[in-house]
């Protein structure tokens, strides 16, 4: 157990900061997980719509310290290459 003042204030300040930080990582997957759904049934409106709102919050994600860097360009880059193949296959078979 922490005997210093600074080390017991450092506990319960990242015993707050987890929680937020919690919550971020749980917004971002939310985000991620309404593009998944959209493009899963095949909703190209929908599906751009969740894209281009969940980008941002991925890349404050990136400026919180939430997500790599990488992971979140990573993360975008296949969102953004599922959408892209969901609408040129609704183009060849529409």
């Amino acid at each position: 157990m922490a005997n210093h003042l600074s080390a017991k204030k450092r506990i319960r300040r990242n015993g707050r900061r987890a929680i937020i930080n919690r919550m971020r990582a749980s917004r971002i997957r939310t985000y991620i997980r309404k593009v998944e759904e959209s493009i899963t049934a095949c909703d190209k409106k929908h599906a751009e719509v969740a894209f281009y709102a969940a980008m941002p919050e991925l890349m404050r994600g990136v400026n919180k310290g939430i997500l790599h860097r990488n992971t979140a360009a990573r993360k975008i880059s296949r969102l953004c290459a599922r959408l892209k193949s969901l609408t040129q296959s609704q183009q060849y078979t529409g």
